[in-house]
């Protein structure tokens, strides 16, 4: 399975990367996807909700009535959580929703996504790139020359570069990450996936491990 490399005009170069079928050629499992996704969505949550049970509401004790002769039910005291103002009944309480899943799941999900993204041809392989300085406006042309511009587009790198993060940084459909920081949620939100020539390799061996 190879892909062709393309410039930063989005002409072809010549050269061809070579893709491990097992990583971009297997049969998705949407499960295993589904789960990796749901421990993603799952982090992102503070979990700080809470509302007070009846044990916790400031007010008065008294017994409203009698217990017996009124003919109605019984009734305690107004932190009831029958009464308005009262205490909540098994309410939220603050809590983690982190969950963890084994490495083996969170790779095979990951081979799923770009698996999918392969069928679908959403998936480029760019020559290494390098900004002099950090400019939107030449990463606006980089897009519009791989006519990405008005895509979803997750751009995968080799190795940290500040230049090229910076000048996507204010692009809300375009996203840019160093090749061990992408998650199946990242792969799947992304309409297109640009590997640059250095991260394919580090990215297969990566899930490989």
């Amino acid at each position: 399975m190879e892909l062709v490399v393309l410039n930063t005009s989005g002409k072809e170069t010549g050269r061809k990367v070579t893709l491990d079928e097992s990583v971009f050629g297997i049969e998705p499992n949407q499960h295993a996807v589904y789960l990796e996704v749901k421990q993603y969505l799952a982090a992102q949550r503070q979990g700080t909700h809470k509302s007070k049970e009846r044990s916790e509401i400031t007010a008065s004790t008294k017994k409203l009535k009698k217990q017996k002769g009124s003919g109605s039910a019984r009734y305690g005291d107004i932190k009831s959580p029958t009464f308005r103002g009262g205490g909540r009944v098994f309410g939220p309480k603050p809590r983690d929703y982190r969950f963890k899943l084994n490495k083996a799941l969170k790779r095979l999900a990951k081979k799923s996504v770009l698996s999918q993204k392969m069928r679908d041809n959403s998936i480029r392989v760019m020559e290494d790139m390098s900004l002099n300085a950090p400019k939107t406006k030449d990463f606006i042309t980089i897009l519009n020359a791989l006519a990405l511009n008005d895509k979803k587009s997750l751009f995968v790198l080799p190795e940290a570069n500040k230049n090229v993060y910076l000048s996507s940084r204010n692009l809300p459909k375009t996203k840019v990450m160093n090749f061990n920081e992408i998650s199946s949620y990242d792969l799947m939100n992304a309409g297109e996936i640009v590997f640059l020539e250095g991260a394919v390799e580090k990215f297969q061996e990566n899930l490989k491990k």
